[in-house]
C-alpha cells in the first residue's frame, strides 16, 4: 500500500503568531515599564496597581484597534488588486496567460511547459493562479483583520497580567526588583515560546526580546525616578 507523504509547514502560523507574540511582548514591556516608572516616582502600591490596570485596558484596546486598522488596510489592498486582476483577465486573457507563463519561465521552467502549465491552471482557476503566482496572495498569507485584532488584544492582556501579578504578590520594598526581574524572565519565556512555535532557534529571539525589554524598563524607571525627585 502506498503511503501518502504529508508535510506540515509552520508558515501557516505566521498570521496569528506575529500578532500574538507582538501583543504579549508589548503587554509585558509597556505594563512593566509603566509600573516601574510610577513606582520609581514613589507612588503608593495601590496607585501603582491602578496605573497598571489602566495600562492593561488601554493597551489591549489600542493593540486591537491598531491591528484591525492595519490588517484591514492590507485586506483592502488585496481586494483592490484582485478586482484589477479579474478585470484584466476578462479584457485580455491571452496577455494574462503569457504573463503567467513568463513568471514560470523566470523560475526556470521550460518555455513550452510554462505555457502548458499557465493554460491548464487558468482553465481551472485563472484568478487563483494569478493571485498566487503574480500577486503573492494565498490562503496562508491573506489578511484576516478580526483574527489579528483578537489575537493582539488577548495576548496583550495575558502579557500585561504578568507584571500586575508581581505587584500584587511583592512586598512594597521589593516591588521594583521583583517587577524588573520577573518581567525580564517572562519576556525570556515569551521569546522561547515564540521561537519554538515558529520553528526558529531559541537563543537569538530570547536575547533580542529580553534586551529591548530591559532597555525600555530601565529608561522608564529612570524618568520616573527623575521626575519623582523633582516633584
Amino acid at each position: 500500500m502506498r503511503r501518502t507523504h504529508q508535510e506540515k509547514h509552520l508558515i501557516g502560523r505566521i498570521g496569528w503568531l506575529r500578532a500574538a507574540v507582538l501583543g504579549a511582548n508589548d503587554g509585558i514591556i509597556s505594563t512593566a515599564s509603566l509600573i516601574l516608572g510610577v513606582a520609581s516616582a514613589a507612588a503608593t502600591q495601590n496607585n501603582i496597581l491602578l496605573t497598571g490596570i489602566a495600562g492593561l485596558v488601554a493597551g489591549a484596546m489600542s493593540m486591537a484597534a491598531g491591528e484591525y486598522v492595519s490588517v484591514s488596510s492590507q485586506s483592502d489592498t488585496e481586494h483592490a488588486d484582485l478586482a484589477r486582476e479579474r478585470q484584466e483577465l476578462t479584457n485580455d486573457p491571452e496577455s494574462e496567460k503569457r504573463e503567467l507563463a513568463q513568471i514560470y519561465m523566470s523560475r526556470g521552467v521550460d518555455a513550452d511547459l510554462a505555457r502548458q502549465v499557465a493554460e491548464q491552471l487558468m482553465t481551472k482557476d485563472a484568478l487563483g493562479a494569478h493571485a498566487r503566482d503574480e500577486l503573492g496572495i494565498s490562503e496562508i498569507t491573506t489578511a484576516r483583520p478580526v483574527q489579528a485584532a483578537l489575537a493582539s488584544a488577548a495576548s496583550f492582556s495575558i502579557g500585561a497580567v504578568a507584571p500586575l501579578a508581581l505587584v500584587l504578590l511583592s512586598p512594597a520594598h521589593w516591588l521594583l526588583p521583583a517587577v524588573s526581574i520577573g518581567s525580564l524572565l517572562f519576556l525570556a519565556l515569551l521569546g522561547m515560546i515564540g521561537a519554538k512555535a515558529g520553528g526558529a532557534g531559541i537563543l537569538k529571539p530570547t536575547i533580542r526580546v529580553t534586551f529591548w525589554g530591559a532597555l525600555a524598563m530601565a529608561v522608564t524607571a529612570g524618568i520616573g525616578a527623575m521626575f519623582g525627585t523633582v516633584v
